[in-house]
């Protein structure tokens, strides 16, 4: 209860937040936007559409993820409010759990948003119902709770403008480890490959969450790729969580 409470009251403060709706409406409109670009295509008009509201969902949520992110616990700080809350019967864990959560379900929202207009654009367009769209966008959804969970990492030890830099660091690295670890296997020396598969073992590997490619051109996927996927993800998200929980619980506030 005190989980879901602290989750309840992290996303009325999220929703009240004008950067939120700023990032939002600007992907709306890139979204609607698409149609227009898309007519200027002759025959590519859905895979227009499919792939710039892809794009359009990674990019924008996870600004939203790193921008709200890094303030969850540094905003309690500067309003001194965790002296309050750290007093009353709340355990440190229950506290950043619910900051989470209240971020999530932030997320949840606006990313639902983007891909009911991606889904309805597409639609319109096609004349077909493209059910892939649904597992991209939540492969995409899971990459984006990875990004959110290391910027509450940062947000425990940093000031938000070094949490800022560390999570957008950690998402643009995480999109390229895979290829970087492919290109250093095939053509770097022996430092550089362990130094590009140390890299790789570290950070998440964001680019197996992107599957835009395969729907936009209409490419089968293997649904058992996508389960492990989903569990390699689950299990960074845990990893980051109880980094954050224990580097919480050891920091002093007096």
């Amino acid at each position: 209860m005190r989980i879901a409470a602290i989750a309840l009251n992290t996303f009325r403060e999220a929703v009240r937040d004008r950067i939120l709706y700023s990032i939002l409406a600007f992907a709306l409109l890139l979204i609607g936007a698409s149609a227009v670009l898309a007519s200027l295509s002759i025959g590519q008009e859905g895979r227009i559409v499919k792939d710039l509201g892809l794009a359009s969902i990674s990019l924008f949520g996870t600004f939203i993820a790193i921008f709200l992110g890094i303030g969850l616990v540094f905003k309690e700080i500067e309003r001194r409010t965790i002296y309050a809350i750290i007093a009353k019967p709340i355990h440190r864990f229950q506290f950043l759990l619910g900051k989470y959560i209240g971020l999530v379900l932030t997320l949840l929202v606006t990313v639902g948003a983007m891909v009911l207009l991606v889904v309805v654009l597409a639609w319109a367009i096609d004349g077909h119902w493209t059910p892939g769209l649904l597992a991209a966008a939540a492969l995409d959804f899971v990459a984006l709770m990875i990004v959110t969970a290391a910027a509450l990492l940062f947000s425990t030890f940093s000031t938000p403008t070094l949490s800022a830099i560390f999570a957008l660091g950690t998402f643009l690295i995480g999109r390229l480890s895979g290829d970087l670890k492919i290109f250093a296997d095939q053509f770097a020396g022996l430092g550089l490959r362990l130094i590009a598969n140390g890299i790789y073992l570290v950070l998440p590997d964001l680019s197996r969450f992107q599957m835009g490619a395969q729907i936009v051109n209409g490419l089968p996927f293997d649904s058992a790729q996508i389960a492990g996927t989903l569990l390699y993800g689950l299990a960074y998200i845990l990893m980051l969580l109880s980094l954050a929980i224990g580097i919480f619980q050891r920091r002093d506030f007096k």
